[in-house]
């Protein structure tokens, strides 16, 4: 089935016992069994496994090409248990651009279990390479960044992690571009982690993470792990992804086609030093996004002369998109990464321009988006 088609129908048959078209929220912690040891279709207990979520899972493994699918309360907590595949003493290696509670994750977290973290260029293949130890035992990368919006070969960087001695696991965060622009198991990529509060979700009520992979062996170890550390959503909030999901594909055209009209405006307005935005033919990547992606996205970074107190202004001046942080939902945002989402990252090597304002694009009429940043801009 094409992905239109499987948004609204992988893992998601009617209700056996009464023929319900929608999958039902399965309100239960626990399942009665048949016998000693003899739950009835694997159905014990709701953290091991609650049919909500087994449809929401199934759902996301279709969309992503994958053979089996895990969801977490968070995209942190997905995040986290893939790491806790790891062993002390174990290198991990991760791009210089990466959502700011990431990085809080790896470096002030997981450092204290001694494990070892870099973080390089991604977008330059032989970086990655340099980068790489007689210790690395999993790469991981965004494509596109947070919030630069860089991006990396996947397909380029899965040939040179699969070829050193270790083979590493390669990880691809694939937040910003969903599924339905960009899938990087089929590009070589062994997991792909989302947050599925962002454009899964695509309405921000629900929080939520997950993880998709192709090898058996390796979504035995996960599964273990999802069960073991219990970092688990409630079946709510799986059905919510789920409803979600059935309109990712028309969301994320209106939310590109929203943004390349913004990214026009951006790009000839005088109070404007530079657009980041992966389809813009100022965009350094640009060829690979075009070449990986279906479409840039939805997510626009620039940055405002003027430096920090300008980007203020002008964050603190908008009225339809809203100050807040998260991005991916029906409805756009706007905000300063140095000073909210990438506030950890200060002082570090990934830290963020204060002068950089990143706008996620909702689903609204672009002429008012246009207008209020116009509004905004004579603020800065």
């Amino acid at each position: 089935m094409k992905f239109e088609t499987l948004a609204i129908h992988a893992g998601q048959e009617p209700d056996p016992n009464n023929g319900a078209v929608m999958t039902p929220v399965y309100f239960t912690s626990t399942y009665m069994q048949d016998g000693v040891g003899k739950p009835r279709q694997g159905y014990e207990y709701s953290r091991t496994l609650n049919p909500t979520r087994k449809a929401l899972q199934d759902c996301l493994a279709a969309l992503e090409g994958g053979n089996f699918g895990l969801t977490f309360s968070s995209g942190l907590a997905a995040t986290d248990t893939i790491l806790r595949l790891l062993n002390s003493e174990d290198h991990a290696l991760a791009g210089n651009d990466v959502y700011g509670g990431t990085f809080r994750l790896f470096d002030k977290v997981l450092r204290r279990f001694n494990l070892d973290f870099t973080f390089a260029d991604t977008t330059d293949p032989e970086s990655v390479a340099d980068a790489l130890t007689p210790s690395t035992r999993l790469v991981w990368l965004e494509t596109p960044t947070n919030p630069f919006l860089r991006i990396t070969d996947i397909r380029a960087v899965a040939e040179i992690v699969h070829a050193h001695e270790n083979k590493p696991l390669l990880v691809v965060d694939n937040t910003f571009a969903t599924p339905y622009l960009q899938r990087p198991l089929e590009l070589g990529a062994d997991i792909v982690v989302h947050s599925m509060t962002k454009y899964l979700g695509g309405h921000s009520d629900v929080v939520g993470g997950a993880v998709i992979v192709k090898d058996k062996e390796l979504a035995d170890k996960l599964y273990f792990l999802q069960n073991a550390v219990g970092a688990v959503p409630g079946p709510m909030d799986c059905f919510l992804v789920l409803r979600g999901i059935k309109t990712l594909p028309l969301r994320m055209e209106r939310h590109y086609e929203n943004a390349t009209a913004i990214v026009d405006f951006l790009a000839s307005h005088p109070k404007v030093e530079k657009v980041i935005y992966p389809f813009h033919a100022s965009h350094p990547q640009q060829k690979v996004a075009m070449r990986q992606m279906k479409n840039g996205g939805g997510m626009i970074s620039f940055i405002i002369k003027g430096g920090r107190e300008a980007a203020i202004r002008v964050v603190e001046a908008t009225k339809i998109f809203a100050l807040a942080e998260s991005l991916g939902g029906v409805e756009s945002l706007i905000e300063v990464p140095a000073a909210m989402t990438h506030l950890s990252v200060a002082g570090s090597q990934l830290e963020v321009d204060p002068a950089l304002i990143r706008l996620s694009v909702g689903l609204e009429h672009q002429e008012d988006l246009i207008e209020d940043i116009k509004q905004a801009l004579e603020k800065a």
